[in-house]
């Protein structure tokens, strides 16, 4: 887990201790934490919670923004939801996936990762992504990758 024990993550969960209604933010911080949430953090999380590892699993596994694994250093979320569908955002993934980027399957190229993502409640700006958690509205496929570019320098 990176540069954090077992026992430094506890202690970082430490006001959760014993609340079943945490689990949630435990693994919010967890990830704010390391980047990621690595397996071994599940046990860690049921453990602190008091609930089984199956309960965590459940919950990571709802939230599509919980991650396995570390991210690459630029992460780009590109809106599929209607309003962004209407303002063009198949030029924008075709573009995208022209440069070798599949949004569909969160793939990773040069250490930036694109993934698809549900509304970014930036509707009336679509088509719109986020880079490492910066909207941009009125995106374009040169935007996206001179924005993805420079974050991942």
């Amino acid at each position: 887990m990176s540069n954090y024990s077992e026992e430094s993550i506890l202690n970082y969960l430490g006001p959760y201790k014993g609340d079943t209604s945490t689990i949630l933010r435990s693994l919010q911080l967890i990830q704010e934490l390391l980047g990621y949430v690595p397996d071994s953090a599940l046990d860690l999380v049921a453990k602190n919670s008091g609930v089984s590892r199956a309960e965590v699993y459940g919950v990571f596994t709802f939230y599509s923004d919980f991650r396995s694994t570390p991210p690459a250093k630029a992460v780009v979320k590109v809106c599929v939801a209607e309003a962004c569908q209407a303002s063009g955002n198949a030029e924008l993934i075709s573009g995208l996936h022209d440069h070798g980027y599949d949004i569909h399957n969160g793939s990773v190229k040069d250490d930036i990762q694109m993934e698809q993502t549900f509304c970014l409640g930036n509707c009336a700006l679509g088509p719109s992504v986020m880079v490492n958690g910066a909207p941009m509205g009125r995106a374009t496929c040169d935007k996206v990758l001179a924005a993805a570019k420079a974050a991942s320098v």
